[in-house]
């Protein structure tokens, strides 16, 4: 009978196999355990806890109910709650440790929106492979990430955790981030399973208003919504998480249509599905479920395999399938995926396989992780104004002004999402451009920004009275050549339930910016930020404006080696920045109305009384500090039948004075179709490297994945009719063509 129970651990058998084997021996009580995943807030290497619900976690672990804990990392604890698990339990099954390992664990990258302004999938996939090799030296084998929420809403904090508004560029970017963490092999010890997140929708939140009501059409949902994540599965994510949202009255997370019908039905996925922090038990306030027992049944019928802090399964799972109200079949489908998954991380092979200390002391924070970050930060900056060739900067024999208290914040840079790291362990911009000496260097503060606690649960306080600097900010910049003025959100100003209605500079951050510009208007505004903001005021006055985003550690570094030149900035926006927040949501890849536009003198076509209809900046804008010039443009023929590629390629000339890079963007336009298409979707680009006055043809090909649609019962639908190609370096700016497809 042992020798039974230990059939799942001969490796010569496949992992199916030695699942299907495990699994009969389970009892259904240990079945569920599989389900159930617990925070791992008490210090696992001390005593055992004494009273309330960590003793009862406590004991769930030592019976073998506990199938993933997460929030416990270092290798010295998870080896120790690993220990349990594999050597107090009945069966011995490894736990599955989790983490948000969002940009990064200690090492910080970008945050992911800033990531995605790199336009860079290479950079993105190495980036996240960084990520997983100091997560899983440090004993963790699973992130709750990569987050690709297509969002068009600049409110949404979590705007900053995805990639922008696009899903052709999210997909792209879903894919590459899950290569990253997932490599060539799961069960290498340098790898980890991503979990794609939130399915769904989460990114189209009423108001922009966190864990608000979603309600979207069929055909936004099939278009918009779902392309990163059934691209994410397609690629081989072992793990997906469900989102906090309705959908058409129901959460997601008690979602069969989503669950069952598309992602384990019609897309065929094999691996696990994990709720998000509690949604189980939330679907009771949200009117789905009358108590914790109905919310547990309704859940795993709709295919939440893991109940992540509810602590529902694990209470009322049994009774229901005891009962009849759940089969039993529901529960060894769920389990069956979540024991797929851990043999496939190698976990029952060697349990330990991530806890060496010698490798998590070799390999957090080493030499080459910090580059690799400096690295992704340098080429995720975005470059929106540079009148006046303010930029790049003199490197030396220039009176330099540092402005903000952002500039001197070694914490900020680092965002949201960054649990695993030490706080304040960011270069700031001081240090980074303190680097060059040659210059004369003065920084003030001008206004505190935030009075309050800065933390990842706390709200925050801004200081909207005390300008007791800004006299001392204003002496300085008069006496400068150039202004360089950080200005911004803090890191904590994004992220969860960090929604906003004015996404404008917070606290006297205006004020302050319009003072200098008085005494000085040579000015450079380097934005540090999780979001579009809508700064029309900036845009209009001052000269050279930079997007700089939440780099990560190397912030400084990065900011400083873009100002001075020694990189030259290629970043493209993935989200459109607003004139002001009534626009909001707004993005490029928008719908006709029937009156698109101004014929007469009257107010009956489609605009605002008050404001352009345009945005700021568009989305896939960035300047560089050389110009580009697109020329023939080309298709190699004006028909095609279907199934046909379509070759499309264009002349790109650096015609300034440095060499760069470009992001050369392909957009097509459905003419007219079954339904309505919008005037322009990105459906290729790529990043070309060019020496001053260099040429290079560019070539794209567009297939049926390219040219078609989902119909709004999510059909993919290729139809002949006239197609427009527009190539450029950015949405509103290309050269136009056109073919049939017959």
């Amino acid at each position: 009978m042992e020798a039974q129970k230990k059939a799942h651990l001969d490796k010569s058998k496949p992992i199916n196999e030695r699942v299907e084997l495990l699994l009969k021996e389970m009892t259904l009580e240990e079945k569920v355990g599989q389900m159930n995943q617990y925070n791992g807030f008490w210090d696992v290497t001390g005593p055992a806890p004494k009273g309330g619900s960590a003793e009862l976690k406590y004991e769930h672990l030592r019976k073998g109910w506990v199938g993933s804990m997460l929030t416990v990392r270092g290798v010295k604890e998870v080896r120790a709650v690993q220990k349990i698990a594999v050597e107090e339990t009945r069966l011995g099954i490894p736990l599955i440790i989790g983490f948000d390992v969002i940009h990064g664990y200690k090492t910080l990258s970008p945050i992911p929106l800033a990531e995605a302004a790199s336009w860079d999938l290479e950079a993105i996939q190495k980036s996240a492979a960084i990520a997983a090799d100091e997560a899983s030296a440090s004993g963790i084998n699973w992130t709750f990430g990569p987050n690709m929420d297509i969002s068009q809403d600049a409110r949404w904090g979590r705007v900053m955790e995805g990639a922008g508004e696009d899903p052709y560029l999210g997909s792209k970017v879903a894919v590459a981030r899950v290569k990253g963490f997932q490599g060539k092999d799961l069960a290498a010890t340098n790898t980890i399973a991503a979990c794609a997140k939130h399915f769904a929708a989460y990114g189209f939140a009423e108001s922009g208003r966190d864990y608000n009501t979603v309600d979207m059409s069929n055909s936004k949902l099939f278009n918009s919504v779902l392309p990163p994540f059934h691209a994410a599965v397609d690629a081989g994510v072992r793990t997906l998480m469900n989102s906090f949202n309705i959908l058409n009255g129901v959460p997601a997370t008690g979602n069969v249509f989503l669950q069952r019908d598309i992602l384990k039905g019609k897309w065929g996925f094999d691996g696990f599905v994990v709720s998000d922090w509690a949604s189980i038990r939330e679907m009771i306030p949200h009117g789905f479920a009358k108590d914790g027992n109905e919310a547990a049944l309704k859940a795993v019928v709709a295919g939440s395999d893991m109940d992540m802090e509810s602590h529902l399964y694990i209470k009322e799972l049994v009774k229901l399938v005891e009962s009849g109200k759940v089969k039993e079949s529901l529960v060894d489908d769920a389990v069956r995926r979540i024991l797929k998954v851990k043999f496939e991380l190698g976990l029952f092979d060697d349990p330990y396989k991530y806890c060496d200390e010698k490798r998590e002391k070799n390999v957090i924070g080493n030499k080459a992780n910090h580059e690799g970050v400096l690295d992704m930060a340098k080429k995720s900056i975005v470059l929106l104004k540079n009148d006046k060739n303010l930029l790049p900067l003199k490197k030396s024999g220039q009176k330099i002004a540092l402005i903000g208290a952002l500039a001197n914040d070694k914490n900020s840079p680092l965002g949201s999402w960054r649990i695993a790291a030490e706080d304040n362990t960011a270069v700031s911009v001081l240090e980074g451009m303190q680097q060059y000496k040659d210059n004369q260097l003065t920084f003030e503060k001008g206004a505190e920004l935030v009075i309050s606690k800065q933390a990842f649960k706390d709200e925050l306080v801004f200081n909207t009275t005390d300008k007791s600097g800004f006299e001392a900010a204003k002496k300085v910049a008069k006496n400068a050549d150039v202004v360089v003025m950080v200005l911004g959100e803090i890191g904590f100003q994004s992220g969860e339930g960090r929604s906003r209605t004015n996404l404008d500079l917070p606290g006297l951050q205006q004020e302050l910016l319009e003072g200098i510009y008085k005494v000085n208007p040579n000015v450079v505004l380097v934005l540090n930020n999780g979001r579009p903001l809508a700064l029309p005021w900036a845009a209009e006055h001052i000269p050279a404006i930079v997007e700089a985003w939440h780099l990560g550690t190397q912030a400084g570094n990065a900011v400083a080696q873009v100002l001075y030149g020694d990189y030259n900035p290629s970043g493209k926006l993935p989200m459109s920045f607003p004139r002001n927040v009534g626009q909001v949501p707004i993005y490029y890849n928008n719908y006709n109305t029937g009156r698109p536009n101004n014929s007469d003198t009257n107010v009956f076509w489609s605009h605002y009384m008050d404001s352009e209809k345009t945005p700021l900046y568009p989305f896939g804008f960035g300047l560089s500090y050389t110009t580009f010039d697109y020329k023939n443009l080309k298709i190699n023929k004006a028909a095609f039948a279907k199934g046909d590629p379509v070759v499309v390629s264009v002349d790109i000339t650096n015609s300034g004075n440095y060499d760069g890079k470009e992001v050369a963007q392909l957009y097509i336009q459905d003419v007219a179709a079954s339904l309505a298409r919008p005037v322009k979707e990105l459906k290729g680009f790529e990043l070309v490297s060019l020496k001053k006055g260099e040429t290079k043809t560019v070539q794209f090909a567009l297939t049926e994945k390219e040219l078609g649609f989902y119909d709004n019962d999510g059909n993919y639908l290729v139809e002949p009719g006239t197609f427009k190609v527009m190539v450029g370096g950015s949405s509103d700016k290309s050269l136009e063509s056109s073919f049939e497809l017959k």
